[in-house]
């Protein structure tokens, strides 16, 4: 299986998250917080979809891709996971440059609250990231599911009733 630019997002936002979704667990198409992203993503900046390419590098695929410039666009609904989304976006640029594509860059866009961030890799993001897929392999093909975080985050959460379905009262 190859890592997806979700898997890198869920590494660094749950583990248990992370295991459930490359286990085949997937709840994002019962969550209205999920379905509000989708919409954002699809509604703004609507102008993208023929002004930008859609690459796909195995199961990896990149939405918004400006060739000319080499800048991935990244939409988000919200900074809450600010550092998953920047290493999301950092995973897309390793692959580019894997690929053969150099000096491709990123902007990551949070159009709700009108803020981006101008996103690079340097060498000491690669070194880090080849240490980011080798945990975020062994927490995929580990025999169990790591033990839920019981954060206040959860509640937002898309696997919030899977982790908590058998607690009445929880934080």
């Amino acid at each position: 299986m190859q890592i997806t630019g979700t898997h890198i997002n869920y590494y660094f936002v749950c583990h248990r998250k992370l295991w459930l979704f490359a286990n085949g667990i997937n709840m994002e198409h019962t969550s209205d917080l999920v379905s509000e992203g989708r919409l954002i993503h699809e509604t703004t900046y609507t102008h993208r979809t023929g002004k930008y390419t859609e690459v796909e590098l195995g199961s990896v695929r990149i939405d918004y891709y400006d060739p000319s410039a080499k800048i991935i666009h990244e939409t988000k609904k919200s900074g809450s996971h600010e550092e998953a989304h920047e290493w999301q976006l950092k995973y897309y640029i390793f692959l580019m440059k894997q690929s053969g594509i150099e000096g491709v860059t990123g902007i990551l866009e949070y159009p709700k609250l009108r803020e981006t961030q101008k996103i690079s890799l340097t060498q000491e993001d690669e070194e880090k990231l080849d240490q980011i897929l080798q945990e975020t392999e062994k927490i995929i093909h580990a025999g169990r599911c790591p033990e839920k975080i019981k954060k206040s985050r959860c509640r937002n959460c898309s696997y919030f009733d899977f982790c908590y379905a058998s607690e009445s009262n929880e934080s």
